[in-house]
C-alpha cells in the first residue's frame, strides 16, 4: 500500500457536520502556490463523467494538454485523476502526495475530507496544462471543485438525487447546482423548473442544441451507434461538443476515435451489461436501452436511493434480481430490500459467485461499489 493509499484511508468521505467556509477559505490561502490551467466545470445529476470524458479525450487528440477530475471510481483510485490520455500513474500520484503535504499546514492536512484532498491533489498534478475538465462531485455550490476560476459550466441534465444533501425537490436541488455557475453555462436537455431556477437567479445560459446544424446532430448520432454507445450518451455528446464549439476548437468528430466510456451501460462480455447508475433518472435510461429485454438484474442500492421506484420502474423488464451484498454502511438493509421485492412481486434472491449462466442476459446496476464487487468477484 503507498503512502497516498494509507493517507486517504484515514479520510471522512463525508462530513457529519459541514463547515461550508472552510474549503473556500482554505483555497484562498494555498492558491498562489498552484498554476491552474483553465477549467471547464461540469454540474449535474447524471452525465457528468461521460460529459467530461468526451470533452478530455477530444481536447487531448485536438493536440491540446488536459486533465480530467472525476469520481468515484469503479476499480482503482487513479480512474479519478485523468491525464494526457490515460489514467494517472501511481508514481505521478505518489510525487504530488509529498508535494502537496509540504504546501499544506499540519492542522489543514488532518481537517480536510478525503474529496476535498483529492481535488486538490489533482490540481497539483494538472499544474502546467492548458485544460482542465473538473467534475463537481455530488453538489454544486458548495463543492470542493467550485473554488476554482472558470473558464464556463456546462450543466448536464439535472433531477432529484442526494435529497438529504441537496434538498427533496427539484427546484432546491437545480438552485444549489446552478449557483456554483460564476460566468456563463451551456445546459443539457432540463427539465422546465430548471430553466427557470436558471432565469431567477439571472445566469447567462445557452442549450447545446443550439450550437450544431442538422449534418452535425447525424454525425453525432452515427458516431454513437457505429461505436456502440447507450443512445443516453448521444445528449452527453452533444453538451461536450458545444464546449469545443464555446472554445473556437476545430472541430472534427474524427477527434474522439478511441474513446471509451467504462460502467455506462457498459457490455463486458456477450451476456453481461454493467452501468454505474443509481436513480431514478439513470433507471429510465436504462429502461430506454432494454425496452422489451428481459434481464437478471444483480442489485443493491444506497439507503438514500428511492429503490422502489428504481425496480418499479424496471419491473417489466426484470426475469429476476440477485441480490450484490456489498460491505458499506450506506447500503440499504438486505430485508428492506427483500421486502420491496416482495410488493412488488419480482423473483430474487442472493447473488453467488460464478454462477453467470451463458443463456441468460444480465445487467449490473445500482452504484459504483455495487458494479465494483461485481467486477472483483466475477473477474
Amino acid at each position: 500500500m503507498s503512502s497516498l493509499e494509507k493517507f486517504l484511508s484515514t479520510k471522512e468521505l463525508f462530513y457529519k457536520d459541514i463547515d461550508y467556509d472552510y474549503f473556500p477559505n482554505l483555497w484562498k490561502k494555498i492558491k498562489h502556490k498552484f498554476e491552474v490551467p483553465k477549467v471547464i466545470h461540469i454540474v449535474g445529476t447524471n452525465g457528468k463523467g461521460s460529459t467530461g470524458r468526451f470533452l478530455a479525450w477530444y481536447l487531448f487528440n485536438a493536440g491540446y494538454k488536459v486533465g480530467h477530475y472525476s469520481s468515484p471510481h469503479i476499480l482503482n483510485f487513479n480512474e479519478r485523476i485523468w491525464l494526457n490520455g490515460s489514467n494517472v500513474k501511481e508514481e505521478t500520484l505518489e510525487k504530488a502526495h509529498q508535494n502537496l503535504i509540504k504546501k499544506l499546514d499540519e492542522s489543514d492536512i488532518k481537517k480536510l475530507s478525503y474529496f476535498e484532498y483529492t481535488t486538490i491533489l489533482a490540481i497539483e498534478i494538472f499544474q502546467n496544462l492548458q485544460y482542465i475538465v473538473l467534475e463537481a462531485g455530488l453538489g454544486g455550490e458548495f463543492d470542493a471543485t467550485n473554488v476554482f476560476k472558470k473558464l464556463f459550466s456546462l450543466i448536464t441534465p439535472i433531477a432529484k438525487d442526494h435529497e438529504s444533501f441537496l434538498g427533496n425537490n427539484l427546484k432546491s436541488i437545480a438552485t444549489t447546482k446552478l449557483k456554483s455557475i460564476n460566468k456563463f453555462a451551456i445546459f443539457a436537455k432540463q427539465e422546465e423548473e430548471v430553466y427557470k431556477v436558471a432565469d431567477k437567479l439571472k445566469i447567462t445560459y445557452y442549450k447545446s442544441l443550439d450550437f450544431f446544424n442538422k449534418e452535425e446532430l447525424n454525425k453525432i448520432t452515427k458516431f454513437i451507434k457505429e461505436n456502440h454507445f447507450a443512445s443516453y450518451l448521444k445528449e452527453n455528446l452533444i453538451l461536450a461538443m458545444s464546449a469545443i464549439k464555446e472554445l473556437d476548437i476545430k472541430y472534427d468528430i474524427k477527434y474522439l476515435d478511441g474513446v471509451k466510456l467504462n460502467g455506462r451501460f457498459q457490455k463486458i462480455s456477450k451476456n453481461i451489461t454493467i452501468d454505474v447508475g443509481h436513480n431514478i433518472l439513470a433507471a429510465k435510461e436504462i429502461k430506454n436501452e432494454l425496452k422489451d429485454k428481459k434481464i437478471i438484474l444483480i442489485y443493491n442500492s444506497y439507503k438514500d436511493k428511492d429503490f422502489k421506484s428504481i425496480l418499479e420502474l424496471l419491473r417489466e423488464n426484470i426475469e429476476k434480481v440477485l441480490i450484490l451484498e456489498v460491505q458499506n454502511e450506506r447500503m440499504i438493509d438486505k430485508f428492506k430490500l427483500e421486502e420491496a421485492l416482495n410488493i412488488l412481486k419480482i423473483p430474487y434472491s442472493t447473488f453467488m459467485k460464478n454462477k453467470i449462466s451463458l443463456d441468460k442476459d444480465y445487467l449490473v446496476f445500482g452504484s459504483f461499489v455495487v458494479v465494483e464487487e461485481f467486477l472483483k468477484m466475477q473477474f
